[in-house]
């Protein structure tokens, strides 16, 4: 693929926000990409008021492109009707433990379930499971699946004081031990309230997803840097940061511990490390590898230059002359330290501008596993086109920045 670069950057010359260049279906939407797809989630409902959310639960499950079996408890069914669920999920919602056996065809040995998700989950129902007390569709089906190794993801709703009981705390805690993930709630009016849907979905993802890079060290950079021009302006990219934070997301699905170092929105299950100059992020990504990692990607939009700072606010009606000073490459940095660290980490990385392949050639053959040519017309887009170069050859992707992030890690497993 020659010229990559340079044919997008013709591209009209404008940035429309939305870049993509091709259209991926799904059952409810368009662009989704379908990281649930040939899975099975049963989800399990307890008598929380959250059980109202359900149904939006439903859809952003299934848009993923998973199958979703609802269970429910009879106080669930008080709160939302099973006519209701079963609409959302597409199949009849199961509200009884019949002669069909149930819970052993979704989540005994051999069931078909391939994930058990609890939302919401109740003081009540989670003591319960962690006692292995069976006393509701949903209880059973938690000891069913608890007993078979199956994944389960809890994710709770109740009132603040109830979720800080000591009892309820250490059932939590004892679940955890039994390998349960949790989607903890976000406090708010004196409530333990439901975690958000991509949250909830990004929890099912990781735990359905076989985890390739589970105990992997995962550090990546993601958007802009701001560089002082004086005490109110900036110099800055027009990077949105969200190809890093695909990336980060990405790796979380698959397993990894994520360290994501940048200066924009934070991403939910990683370590986000907040950085605000160029100068910033290297010494926060060289404190971040010390000791080593498996992975680095350096998908940040740095500026190559700082503006020489002015004390105070530069006056509006001032003509002034800007001189601009090179910035160290925080890449080149990082390689000297994980070299001296005794190597081995996978290091991918983003070339922009008319010469991307080029440049990218060059750096894949100077060690650099992967490199992702692609042009200013992707900056703050929701996809394009790109070039992902490495020893074996390049690679065209076409599509969400969402898809691309998902593409660029199958290269580097």
């Amino acid at each position: 693929m020659n010229g990559l670069g340079k044919g997008l950057g013709n591209n009209s010359g404008k940035n429309s926000g939305n870049n993509s260049c091709k259209d991926s279906s799904a059952p409810f939407g368009e662009g989704i990409r379908q990281t649930l797809a040939g899975k099975t989630v049963v989800l399990a409902i307890t008598g929380s008021i959250a059980a109202v959310e359900v149904v939006k639960l439903a859809r952003a499950l299934r848009r993923k492109g998973a199958k979703v079996q609802a269970v429910m408890s009879d106080a669930a069914a008080g709160i939302i009707t099973p006519d209701a669920v079963t609409y959302a999920c597409d199949t009849p919602a199961i509200t009884k433990i019949t002669g069909n056996i149930e819970h052993v065809k979704f989540c005994g040995i051999g069931g078909i379930g391939d994930v058990l998700l609890i939302a919401p989950a109740t003081a009540n129902t989670i003591s319960k499971i962690a006692c292995g007390i069976d006393d509701t569709p949903v209880t059973t089906f938690a000891t069913t699946a608890i007993g078979r190794g199956m994944p389960v993801v809890i994710a709770p709703a109740m009132h603040e004081s109830m979720y800080n009981h000591p009892a309820v705390v250490e059932n939590i805690r004892k679940l955890r031990d039994f390998g349960i993930t949790f989607v903890d709630p976000f406090m708010a009016e004196n409530k333990a309230k439901f975690a958000s849907n991509d949250e909830i979905v990004l929890e099912v993802e990781r735990a359905v997803c076989g985890k390739p890079l589970l105990n992997k060290k995962v550090i990546i950079t993601g958007g802009a840097c701001r560089e002082a021009l004086d005490d109110v302006r900036v110099l800055t990219t027009r990077s949105g940061g969200r190809m890093g934070r695909e990336l980060a997301l990405e790796a979380y699905r698959l397993g990894a511990d994520v360290t994501y170092v940048h200066g924009g929105e934070s991403v939910a299950g990683v370590r986000n490390v907040i950085t605000e100059s160029a100068e910033d992020m290297q010494s926060a990504v060289l404190n971040a590898i010390k000791g080593g990692c498996d992975f680095y990607i350096s998908a940040a939009a740095v500026s190559d230059y700082k503006p020489e700072r002015v004390a105070g606010k530069i006056s509006s009606n001032m003509d002034i002359s800007v001189k601009l000073l090179p910035l160290p490459k925080i890449l080149d940095a990082v390689v000297n330290a994980l070299a001296g660290a005794g190597g081995g980490a996978k290091i991918a990385a983003f070339k922009l501008g008319d010469d991307a392949d080029e440049k990218a050639e060059k750096m894949v053959a100077a060690g650099i596993d992967l490199v992702c040519a692609n042009a200013a017309v992707n900056m703050g887009a929701e996809g394009g086109r790109y070039g992902l170069h490495t020893k074996d050859g390049v690679f065209e992707v076409c599509g969400t920045k969402e898809e691309t992030a998902g593409e660029i890690w199958r290269r580097l497993l």
